[in-house]
């Protein structure tokens, strides 16, 4: 079949190294995060003792895991925007919690949520840059 042919399928661009290693760190730091919510909050130094229901807190984090694991663009680009949420907390949590331990986890979280946006944001411009190459090169091959 020629290229002109309505049923001639390219074969979809294989992406780049640093386009996997940023879904790798951002589904990573995803999970980090989630983590780090149901240990802080039901055993490293929850608000109450015995743990707290603000472990819940996680559940939203938990959505967007498939959508990242799926590579789907879109859940990149709302979770560049839910990760402030999260940054917000550990911020405020870090700087008025008493208790040592509670900011150091706020503080880990505060760095596995700029560790998610980067990598979020950095996949989606890298993405966008290779679908631009690529369209490019089967343009000049038309």
């Amino acid at each position: 079949m020629s290229p002109a042919s309505p049923f001639f399928v390219t074969a979809p661009a294989r992406p780049s190294a640093s386009v996997c290693a940023t879904r790798w760190l951002a589904v990573g730091s995803l999970a980090g995060l989630i983590v780090l919510g149901l240990a802080w909050e039901l055993w490293l130094a929850p608000l109450r003792p015995g743990g707290s229901w603000y472990a819940l807190k996680v559940l939203p984090l938990a959505v967007p895991l498939g959508g990242l694991l799926k590579n789907r663009m879109y859940t990149y680009r709302w979770v560049s925007l839910l990760v402030w949420l999260y940054f917000t907390e550990g911020v405020v949590r870090a700087w008025s919690d008493t208790n040592g331990v509670s900011q150091v986890l706020a503080s880990i979280q505060v760095v596995l949520c700029l560790a998610l946006f980067t990598a979020c944001a950095w996949h989606v411009r890298l993405r966008l840059r290779q679908a631009r190459q690529t369209s490019r090169l089967e343009g000049a091959t038309r």
